[in-house]
């Protein structure tokens, strides 16, 4: 419960109500603030480990189509659809 009381209140402080309202570069002042105020060690180590995850996750930089075919493909494995590495070898060449 620990988490989720400082994850609120860092909320609360940081106002979130107003940011959706302010442009983004304000909006990113406002965040960096509240950050910037916080001693909560573990909470910073998550606000870094959330930045890093998001920097770091490629499925964000590919486009929908792109990330449709590989549901798609992930779907198909899912219901049996499979066909042997020499098939595939055999099709794309």
């Amino acid at each position: 419960m620990q988490k989720t009381t400082n994850l609120a209140k860092f909320f609360v402080n940081l106002n979130i109500k107003n940011v959706f309202k302010m442009d983004i570069q304000t909006a990113k002042l406002e965040l960096l603030k509240a950050i910037l105020d916080s001693e909560n060690s573990e909470f910073i180590q998550r606000v870094s480990d959330f930045v890093k995850k998001e920097k770091n996750d490629f499925w964000n930089e590919l486009s929908l189509s792109e990330q449709k075919e590989i549901k798609k493909g992930i779907e198909d494995l899912d219901n049996g659809k499979r066909i042997s590495y020499d098939s595939f070898l055999k099709k794309i060449s």
